[in-house]
């Protein structure tokens, strides 16, 4: 499964997509992650990628055409798509006023061979671009959180993220996928006791009696 990251500032997004259970399925090659960044496909000497709002505003807007050639480049042309080794892809553009992103969309984005998402920054990406790259694939629109970030390199790589747990062998064990089984907001670890300002706090007793009916009912109370 390929992701691809359409980024102004890929060191940001690589440094959290190599480390750890990400670094390790991409270096497993159980995933893949790939960037393109709008500044290659300017038309000016700058390499200025914004430009002044229409109608006024504050702040600068993302330039249409480098972002459309960005996905354009990470994606199979629709003509090499056919037979069978065909290739399902979908193009996720952030908005915050998109749908809220999901487990249930997580799972149904490890159908796709190839995710590219847009990282907006400024103060957005011109409305065209979306209309455009409707006609090369299919494009979701979500939100992550309610929050509003100054880029959409964090949502991206927390559906990255999200994604790629899912993928089989990434985490190890499929029951490691927490929203699969009956998980507790409470976990704990060895030791048994610990002690804190002279006060000591212990592990549930459910927990060391290796009787699972009991501590599945106090997991779904927790």
């Amino acid at each position: 499964m390929k992701f691809h990251l359409i980024t102004l500032f890929q060191e940001a997004c690589d440094a959290y997509l190599s480390a750890s259970i990400i670094g390790r399925a991409r270096k497993e090659k159980k995933i893949s992650v790939q960037y393109q960044t709008p500044r290659d496909f300017v038309d000016n000497k700058w390499g200025k990628v914004d430009e002044r709002p229409y109608g006024g505003g504050p702040g600068m807007v993302m330039s249409a055409m480098p972002v459309i050639k960005a996905v354009q480049a990470g994606l199979t042309p629709r003509s090499q798509r056919g037979g069978a080794k065909h290739k399902k892809q979908v193009i996720i553009w952030f908005s915050p006023s998109g749908k809220q992103f999901t487990n249930k969309d997580a799972d149904a984005l490890t159908k796709y061979d190839d995710v590219v998402l847009v990282c907006g920054r400024y103060e957005g990406i011109d409305e065209r671009a979306k209309k455009a790259l409707k006609t090369l694939a299919t494009v979701k629109e979500f939100a992550v959180g309610e929050a509003v970030y100054t880029g959409g390199e964090i949502p991206a790589l927390a559906i990255v993220d999200a994604v790629a747990r899912r993928i089989p062998g990434v985490l190890g064990k499929d029951a490691s996928v927490e929203e699969r089984r009956i998980a507790s907001s409470a976990v704990y670890t060895r030791p048994e006791t610990i002690e804190f300002k002279k006060k000591k706090y212990r592990v549930p007793k459910v927990l060391q009696t290796g009787h699972h009916a009991n501590i599945d009912a106090w997991r779904e109370k927790q």
